[in-house]
């Protein structure tokens, strides 16, 4: 009877165990020296080339208000090891567009992961990417204005 009851209690609670995700790194993104303190810093998330860096293309995305003085954080939690991009903007004004001035050029200041910069384009997802180990990483990246 006692075996029984063990064997059913491991039977409830094995399956609650396993369906436990089996990575928790943190991606701890850092802006310093944004132009202002107005509007919003607008992080996206990548982990594949395809859709980099387009908004259909990320897999997470963060709002962060900025804050008076000091840099600006977003932290992206519970994520796999692997490769992962990130794209900023400061958008200033707050309308959740990257406004764009005559010929597509930005008003608004932006960066990638790894300082990756494009020529009149955006960086390749290779050149922006990561590698996000177990035990997590923090970057930093400065914004073009």
């Amino acid at each position: 009877m006692r075996r029984a009851f063990l064997l059913l209690l491991l039977g409830l609670w094995l399956p609650a165990f396993l369906a436990l995700p089996a990575w928790s790194a943190e991606l701890r993104v850092q802006v310093n020296d944004p132009q202002n303190r107005n509007g919003v810093m607008r992080f996206a998330l990548y982990d594949h080339a395809a859709g980099f860096p387009t908004y259909k293309g990320r897999v997470a995305h963060l709002d962060v208000p900025l804050p008076k003085a000091g840099h600006v954080e977003a932290l992206f939690a519970d994520l796999a090891p692997g490769s992962y991009a990130v794209a900023v903007y400061h958008d200033e004004n707050a309308n959740n567009e990257f406004d764009q001035g005559f010929l597509g050029f930005p008003l608004e200041g932006y960066g990638f992961s790894n300082d990756a910069r494009g020529f009149l384009s955006a960086p390749s997802f290779a050149s922006a990417a990561v590698r996000l180990g177990e035990e997590g990483l923090t970057i930093q990246l400065r914004l073009s204005y």
